[in-house]
């Protein structure tokens, strides 16, 4: 099974473009891991051409506020249908157990131990003053640390956060079927 950890930067945010649309927004970067060669990658958006045939080859992308966010923005650059690969997206995951959202700061500092190198409103100020190796390590940053979190995810089934001083669990029930396929019963050599 290939897996695609995945994050994307932009160029400009919500008050720049006037609207509360991620399509409005404008890719700077796309970053990766890939199962398959076990490495870390990135993408301006002048490179997408190349990102491309690795998530149409995908057989799960996985991310943090990726339904609502980083796909909406990719979807306006790709000419196929990227909804059409499964997905996980761990904010959306915590929310529907939690009833609210956390950041991935707060995840990963209760889970892993670690906290991210910057925030995404840095990055931007990073790339506006032309600092793109800045932005392209904030960026696999946090790609990693999304990988972090989907496996320890899957193996215990929980994420961790602090609710004031007091360490919680989150119980992710659906993080064993994440890697589970549904088969189809199209065969597709139908003669029509």
């Amino acid at each position: 099974m290939r897996k695609i950890v995945f994050d994307i930067e932009t160029t400009n945010d919500f008050a720049e473009v006037g609207s509360r649309e991620p399509a409005a927004l404008e890719l700077a970067i796309v970053c990766i891991y890939d199962s398959e060669s076990d490495s870390y990658t990135s993408f301006l958006k002048s490179e997408l051409k190349v990102l491309w045939p690795i998530l149409e080859r995908a057989d799960l992308l996985i991310g943090f506020n990726i339904e609502h966010f980083d796909l909406p923005i990719l979807a306006k650059y790709y000419s196929g249908d990227l909804s059409r690969i499964k997905s996980v997206d761990l904010l959306k995951e915590v929310k529907t157990v939690l009833g609210r959202r956390l950041k991935l700061d707060t995840l990963a500092e209760a889970t892993l131990g670690k906290k991210k190198l910057g925030h995404g409103m840095e990055s931007l100020v990073w790339w506006k003053k032309g600092e793109v190796e800045k932005v392209r390590k904030y960026c696999i940053e946090d790609v990693k640390i999304t990988k972090e979190l989907y496996d320890y995810a899957r193996t215990h089934h929980i994420l961790k956060y602090r609710d004031g001083k007091v360490l919680k669990d989150i119980a992710l029930p659906n993080a064993p079927q994440w890697e589970i396929f549904k088969t189809s019963t199209l065969t597709h050599t139908l003669p029509f």
